[in-house]
Formats: structure tokens, C-alpha cells, sequence
């Protein structure tokens, strides 16, 4: 029998356990209404796809689905939904009962520009409140805010990413995130992984902006139903849609170093359920400019052929995406034979050819209390063919990439949420290094499991795992856990850790280094990179004159269990690559930064991020072990991006200001070293000005205002074949000032 003192003991826990289920019973339709669920549609009753839902007075949106469908968090400040897309009338929605479904219809938008009244401004960057995971969209609105020509240039008016030159030969760019190099993170299109391997140096520059809808940023690891990569993040990229994009959409360009490009697309609506999306560009940038006078070519001339096609079709709950894409792209750098004279010039020449095909095929279904249940199999298979010739040095690479994926979903309830899926990746690579033929191949197949919980809106969370098995390095597992906590409705809390793990494909990502004299040496049996990766963010959205401030403070980590080190620094005339084996590497980077429109039509932003990145180098010839910040990192980054649109949007006055950190060069030589050993901070500024008409619209701006530049990015430029050539010692830009003009017009579809 029970004692007295055990009788009262259950007794307690009893009524502590009656209270905290009275309690919940009491509050739970409450805390159930925060948040609201919907569809837009148009007046063919077709889903809108990428539509942007914001509350006004607010930086607080999100976006349609595939389905149309939407969901965002209650606002207590009273204000409508404004519901907006391109060639549709925005529509103000007041919302009576935050428990109904909303259902939105868009009119066509038959009238003229200057009956059209819209109370706010979207913003172009839309901070993604309902996300579990810590995302923003870069809208079309914020791509076209500078000289945005494709996507490389698009994170100019963006804080946490960086676009640099890798060198100053061949017009390679590189992303950096959260302090590591682009290959740490994952680069989609559509939502399936892209321009890995082979197009990692130049595949900035195959998306052209004008084709793209949004570029979707998100930081540390990420789902692990898009696989095991994304060490440092993800960067998606959703190209416009055939469903809802214009009729026609042309856009021309140029600047005073008459560099020209070419924009069109079209779409064509077959049936209802059937759509064409049609997309060429041309670009050509072959005027020599050798500014510095130091006989080679401040960038490359450049010509790119660029053709994509998209079809889209949908039965009932049934829709299906198809996709081609052809890219011709030949380059040339090195010494300037136009104004100089040599009598053996140092030429650099790429000559590539990519094509791409995908696609995607998905049967979803939504119960009566919005629950949903989907399946769907993508496909995605390229061939990249690049043949280069760096002044004597042959480099070939034509990489085969397949990849297959199976993803199942199904929402039980608002709180459980399953997601399970299997997955294939094929990588087959054929160099060729001088006349050595090298060849290596890897097949990836695995699976994840993935469970999210979410109670009433307030604390969500989402744990992960994958099991992958490598045709080269075997079995390994990746596990994620995500956790979001928004207390009140103006402050969201989010954390995250997880491993990620990368196969380095040393020549093929890094080969832009053959621009140089060093001997490239690399170490036998690489391993497979290895990482972990932690976060924090905080995100209030303070309300302030009617009008709300959003500010963020974040901070991540990502520190190396297995690495692949590139190493400059044992030795000035070497490049080696070999394991971590066991020392440490890591990186962090701590931001902030605040957005607050401060009148009608105007929006600004200010951001400050500080990185820390270190690693272990090793000098294969001595042993010696050095514990350096990792070179050519900015140690820190501040911006400030302000637009002004005036009344009725006649016209857009668009400034970002870009303050630079100084940083670590790669270590000089102790006997007549030939760079210094820190460069020093700099400023970048650019402008645009918009005149918009009814269809039309035409802009003028300034790149790198200031006009600063990196004196002499090449070391030893007079004498490139000499030991001590090197035109990878790039930290600022190589090109000065430049003055661009443009067109766009478009016939909207409605």
C-alpha cells in the first residue's frame, strides 16, 4: 500500500499535470491563429507561382508555392496583406478570421501605370518570418537595384555574400559565405543541386539576371533532403516561371568599356495546363583595357551564348516541369596584343561548352484543414566541356554529372510533419593536366529521414539524418538539427547544428591557379571534407512610427574535422594540397544588421559582419606547422543599400556602399618579397538611377564609383615566365569606374 507521503506526491503531480492540460486547452485555439493559410490564384483559376504576401508598413512576407499556397504569421499591428506580381493589379487583402483559409484571386492588369496606386513598397529583400530555417529572398526588384548583369553580380545590395575575382587573368569568380570559399556551399537551381565541380569557377556567370524570379540565401546546414553538401549554406536560385511570367521581356545593356549584352524571353500558354518558357542571351566583352599599363589584359575579353528552355503542365493534383539549357562560352586573357607588342605573348584561352537538362515531377494533395501530403522525383543530368590553354600549360576537363532524387512528404498534423527520401549523385570527371590524362569517377547513392514538430507556431523543430554510401570513401552519415523559437510575435529565435560533408575536386575547382608560375602539388589519397557547423540568430521586428524596424545579430561556426588544404604559404613558388590530418581549421563570422523604411517609398539598410578564419599549414618539405588566418579573407564587411522610389513609380534613385576589411595576403618570400604581407581596406560605392514607364523603363548608374582598384594584381607582370609570376594574388577590384546605361521592356501576360 501507498504511504501518505506518496499518496499527496501523486497527487501533486496530478494536478500540476491537470493544470498544464487546462491550460494548454484553453490557449491552444488561440496560439493556433497565428498563423494565416492560403492560395493565389488568377482569374483562370491557375496557382500563382513566386506571388510576394507581405503585411504592410512591414518587411515581414513570404511567397506562393508550387500550389499557390502560402502561410505567414499574424501581425497585431491591423494592417492589410498586400498581395503583389508582376502583371497582375496588387491586391489589399484585410483579414477578418486569421483561423479561415484565404483564398486570393489577381486581376490582369489592363490599366494604365498612372491609375495604378500601390500604398507601399515591397521590399526587394524579403526576410522569410515563417522559415524554420534563417533565409532571405532577393526579389526581382532588388536584382535590377544595381548593375546586374547575371548572378554573380546580384549579391552586390547583399551583406552576408561576397563575389570576388579569383584572379586577375581569367575572370573566375568565387562566392565566399560565413568566411569559406564558394565550394562549401551548396548551389541549386530549382531546388536540385547545380554548377558543382567543373562550373564552380565560371558558373556565376551562366545564370543571366534578367532570367531569374529570386535567389534564395540561407546559412549554415541546411535540409538534409538536398543532401549532405552545404557546409556554410545554400544559395538557390528560381528562375522565372512559364506560368506567370510576361509575354515578352527584353533587356539590353552596356557600359563605357563596351561591354553588351542581350536579354529576351518569352512565354507561350498552350492550353491551361501547358506552358512555354523560352530564354536567350548574348554577351560580348572583347575591347582590350590594360589600365595599369602592365601589358596584360585587366579582365578578360569575353563572349557567351546562352539559350534555355522551360515546360511546364499540370492535371488536377498532377504537375510536371521540363527543362534545356546550352551554354557556349570562349575566353581570352593575358597580355594585351593589341597595344603592346610581344614577340611570344602569354595568352590564356577557355573554350567551354555546357548543357543542361532537368526534370521534375510531383503529385500533391491538401486535405480541407490545409494538411499536406506530396511525392515527387527529380532528375537533373549536365555535361561540361572545358578546354583551356594557360600560355603552355593544357588543361582539359569534361565532367558528366547525373543526379536522381525520390522525396516523399506527409503533414499528419500541424504539429508532426514527416519527410523521407532516396537519392543518387554521379560525378565522372576526364582531365587532362599537360598530356597527362587523369580520370576519376564517384557514385553517391542514400537516403534521409527527416521529422519536424511544430507546436502551435512557437517552437519548431526539425531533425535530420542521412545515410550516404561514396563509391569512393564509403559509408558516412550526416545528421541536422534545426530549432526556431518565437516567444512573441516581434522576436524569432533560431539555432542550428549539423556536419556536412564534400568531395574536393582539386583541379577542376581550382584550376584558375595554373595562371600562375607556381608547381602545383597534390598529395595522394585526399580524404573526403568533413565539417561541422553551428548557429545562432535573433531577429526582432520592432515597430517604430508605424513603421517596423527589422534587426538580426547572428553568429556561426564551422570548424573542419577533415579538410582539404589549399596551401600558398609554405612556400612562394608553390601550391600545395593535402589533408588537415588531424590539426584544426575553422571559421566564424559574427553579423548585424537593421532595415527600416524611413518614409514612403524609401528603404535602407546597414550591415556590419566580422569573420575569423584559421587553419594549420603544414610545409611538406620541413614539417613545420603554422597556425595562420586562412589569406585573401576580408576580416570584416560593412554595408549601407538605399533606394527612393517616387509616387506612382515614375522614378528609382538606388546607392550601396560597400567598406571592405584589410586581410592576410599569402606569405612573401623572406628574401626579396614581392607583395606585402596585409592590404589594406577599401571602399566600394554604386549607383543607379530608373526611369520607369508603362511597359518600359530605363536606368543609368556608376560601378565602383570611387574608382578604386588593385594597383598591380599580378606580380611580376613583365616578366610571365619567370619563377615568380602570379596572377592569383587577388583581394580588390582589378577594373575601375564603369558607366552603364540600359533598357527593359516587357508586355505582361495580363
Amino acid at each position: 500500500m501507498k504511504t501518505n507521503n506518496q499518496i499527496k506526491l501523486s497527487r501533486a503531480i496530478f494536478n500540476r499535470f491537470a493544470l498544464i492540460l487546462y491550460i494548454s486547452m484553453m490557449f491552444s485555439p488561440v496560439m493556433a491563429a497565428e498563423k494565416i493559410r492560403g492560395q493565389v490564384f488568377d482569374e483562370q483559376n491557375q496557382p500563382v507561382i513566386g506571388a510576394s504576401i507581405i503585411w504592410e508598413k512591414t518587411k515581414v512576407g513570404t511567397t506562393s508555392d508550387t500550389s499557390g499556397y502560402f502561410e505567414i504569421e499574424v501581425s497585431k499591428a491591423k494592417e492589410p496583406l498586400l498581395v503583389t506580381y508582376i502583371g497582375y493589379v496588387p491586391q489589399q487583402v484585410h483579414i477578418e478570421n486569421p483561423n479561415d483559409k484565404v483564398t486570393i484571386y489577381l486581376k490582369e492588369d489592363t490599366e494604365l501605370l498612372d491609375e495604378v496606386v500601390v500604398s507601399e513598397r515591397a521590399p526587394g529583400t524579403i526576410t522569410q518570418r515563417e522559415a524554420l530555417l534563417q533565409t532571405q529572398k532577393i526579389t526581382m526588384g532588388e536584382i535590377r537595384r544595381d548593375a546586374c548583369c547575371n548572378l554573380g553580380e546580384s549579391f552586390v545590395t547583399n551583406p552576408s555574400v561576397d563575389v570576388a575575382y579569383s584572379d586577375a587573368a581569367t575572370g573566375a569568380k568565387q562566392i565566399k559565405l560565413l568566411g569559406l570559399a564558394g565550394t562549401y556551399v551548396q548551389m541549386l537551381t530549382e531546388n536540385y543541386p547545380n554548377f558543382r565541380g567543373a562550373a564552380t569557377n565560371f558558373g556565376m556567370d551562366y545564370i543571366p539576371g534578367p532570367w531569374m524570379e529570386g535567389i534564395y540565401i540561407s546559412k549554415g546546414t541546411s535540409s538534409v533532403k538536398n543532401g549532405y553538401e552545404a557546409l556554410a549554406g545554400q544559395i538557390n536560385v528560381e528562375y522565372k516561371k512559364p506560368q506567370t511570367m510576361d509575354k515578352l521581356s527584353v533587356n539590353l545593356f552596356a557600359n563605357d568599356a563596351l561591354r553588351t549584352e542581350i536579354n529576351a524571353d518569352a512565354s507561350i500558354h498552350l492550353k491551361d495546363n501547358l506552358q512555354t518558357g523560352v530564354f536567350a542571351h548574348y554577351s560580348v566583352d572583347k575591347q582590350p583595357h590594360d589600365r595599369n599599363n602592365d601589358g596584360f589584359l585587366d579582365y578578360p575579353a569575353t563572349e557567351q551564348f546562352n539559350l534555355m528552355n522551360r515546360w511546364s503542365h499540370s492535371v488536377g493534383n498532377y504537375t510536371s516541369q521540363y527543362g534545356l539549357k546550352y551554354i557556349n562560352e570562349n575566353r581570352t586573357g593575358g597580355q594585351d596584343t593589341k597595344h603592346h607588342v610581344f614577340d611570344d605573348p602569354y595568352l590564356i584561352t577557355l573554350n567551354t561548352n555546357r548543357g543542361e537538362f532537368y526534370t521534375k515531377q510531383a503529385y500533391s494533395t491538401i486535405t480541407d484543414d490545409n494538411l499536406l501530403t506530396s511525392a515527387a522525383i527529380i532528375a537533373s543530368a549536365s555535361i561540361h566541356d572545358q578546354k583551356s590553354m594557360y600560355d603552355r600549360t593544357r588543361y582539359d576537363v569534361n565532367q558528366k554529372n547525373l543526379y536522381l532524387s525520390f522525396l516523399f512528404e506527409k503533414e499528419f498534423s500541424r504539429i508532426h510533419q514527416l519527410s523521407t527520401g532516396l537519392s543518387l549523385n554521379y560525378d565522372g570527371f576526364d582531365e587532362m593536366l599537360r598530356e597527362t590524362p587523369i580520370e576519376r569517377k564517384e557514385t553517391v547513392v542514400g537516403g534521409y529521414l527527416q521529422y519536424t514538430y511544430n507546436l502551435n507556431d512557437k517552437l519548431i523543430a526539425m531533425g535530420g539524418v542521412r545515410a550516404d554510401y561514396s563509391s569512393l570513401y564509403g559509408l558516412f552519415v550526416t545528421p541536422r538539427m534545426h530549432l526556431k523559437y518565437n516567444p512573441t510575435e516581434w522576436v524569432h529565435f533560431r539555432a542550428s547544428i549539423g556536419k556536412g560533408f564534400r568531395t574536393a575536386n582539386v583541379l577542376a575547382e581550382n584550376n584558375y591557379l595554373l595562371a600562375s608560375s607556381r608547381k602545383i602539388n597534390i598529395a595522394d589519397n585526399l580524404d573526403q571534407e568533413e565539417a561541422w557547423n553551428t548557429g545562432a540568430n535573433v531577429t526582432f521586428y520592432i515597430p517604430i512610427a508605424g513603421k517596423q524596424m527589422t534587426l538580426t545579430g547572428e553568429f556561426y561556426h564551422t570548424r573542419f574535422i577533415k579538410q582539404v588544404v589549399v596551401d600558398v604559404d609554405s612556400d612562394p613558388h608553390t601550391i600545395n594540397f593535402y589533408n588537415l590530418d588531424g590539426g584544426t581549421s575553422y571559421s566564424s563570422s559574427s553579423q548585424v544588421e537593421m532595415s527600416y523604411p524611413f518614409f514612403k517609398g524609401f528603404t535602407f539598410t546597414a550591415a556590419y559582419r566580422y569573420t575569423r578564419s584559421m587553419s594549420d599549414f603544414r610545409n611538406p618539405a620541413t614539417g613545420e606547422i603554422r597556425y595562420l588566418s586562412k589569406p585573401l579573407m576580408n576580416d570584416y564587411k560593412g554595408l549601407v543599400t538605399a533606394s527612393y522610389q517616387t509616387p506612382l513609380r515614375k522614378w528609382q534613385f538606388d546607392v550601396t556602399a560597400q567598406f571592405n576589411g584589410g586581410g592576410r595576403m599569402p606569405t612573401p618570400a623572406t628574401v626579396n618579397p614581392l607583395w606585402e604581407e596585409r592590404y589594406q581596406p577599401y571602399t566600394v560605392v554604386n549607383s543607379q538611377i530608373t526611369k520607369y514607364f508603362r511597359n518600359w523603363s530605363l536606368f543609368l548608374g556608376a560601378e565602383n564609383l570611387l574608382d578604386f582598384r588593385q594597383l598591380n594584381p599580378i606580380v611580376d607582370a613583365s616578366n610571365p615566365r619567370s619563377n615568380d609570376f602570379d596572377a592569383t594574388m587577388v583581394w580588390g577590384p582589378v577594373h575601375g569606374r564603369k558607366i552603364f546605361a540600359g533598357l527593359r521592356f516587357n508586355i505582361p501576360r495580363y
